[in-house]
């Protein structure tokens, strides 16, 4: 497979965010298909298909097409503009530049030792919503507003949930339905295979059904928890601090 640096990595994640949050994908991979000014027939042949099954994703006669079939459509675009010199992804890189993701993130710490998952979510008060499939070792947090991440952040920015380690808790704050965590999850994974170790959605008494869809279908263990954001922080810094008093 092909590894992709800098702003081109950073360009990919953000299409296939654009396909995946789509009301229709289809319809998003059109337009992008579009934008790099490839006909149906090259994109079948480089994603070895034919035509028609390109046409039936664009037109809505076919379901919406899985994660790894959006991560190949990706890739076969990105791949067929840098053999013409890649000049739509420079534009690209000029447009979506900047940092706000960043101004999403509450908090963000990794832990000395890991601590396994349902040690984490007793710690912390949760309750598990989907149960994870085996031992899952949680090797940090991140604490984000949902609100501010979907609606403010550019989609290829999420992978910074992840800070140093994937194997961490991606904790969502001001959740008012309980989906919008788990469809940024969907986003992310569209072309990265990167997940979180658990996702914690907080301010909600329980996930949306879709939001449940998606973490049993991803296998992605998911918890809620619903007291106030201060007793929340202060119970994620309390397992730092505990590790710390150990190795003293």
């Amino acid at each position: 497979m092909v590894e992709y640096g800098g702003f081109i990595t950073d360009i990919m994640i953000r299409i296939a965010g654009d396909i995946v949050l789509s009301d229709n994908p289809g319809k998003g991979i059109r337009k992008w298909r579009e934008f790099f000014d490839i006909s149906q027939a090259e994109l079948a042949a480089r994603l070895g298909t034919s035509p028609s099954v390109i046409s039936d994703y664009e037109s809505g006669r076919r379901k919406s097409p899985g994660s790894q079939f959006i991560r190949r459509v990706v890739k076969a675009l990105v791949d067929y503009e840098l053999e013409r010199g890649g000049q739509r992804l420079y534009i690209m890189s000029r447009q979506f530049g900047g940092e706000r993701f960043w101004e999403a993130i509450i908090d963000m710490r990794d832990f000395d030792n890991p601590i396994e998952i349902n040690e984490f979510v007793r710690a912390i008060g949760a309750i598990m919503a989907v149960e994870p499939e085996g031992y899952v070792d949680i090797h940090g947090y991140t604490v984000v507003d949902s609100l501010k991440l979907v609606l403010d952040v550019p989609s290829y920015e999420y992978l910074k949930l992840y800070g140093s380690t994937t194997q961490r808790a991606a904790v969502f704050t001001n959740v008012r339905y309980g989906r919008s965590p788990m469809i940024a999850v969907k986003s992310m994974m569209a072309f990265s295979s990167l997940r979180p170790a658990v996702v914690v959605m907080h301010g909600v008494d329980k996930p949306d059904y879709l939001g449940i869809e998606i973490a049993r279908k991803e296998h992605i263990p998911l918890a809620i928890i619903n007291k106030p954001i201060d007793e929340l922080l202060t119970a994620l810094r309390n397992i730092v601090e505990r590790q710390k008093n150990i190795t003293k």
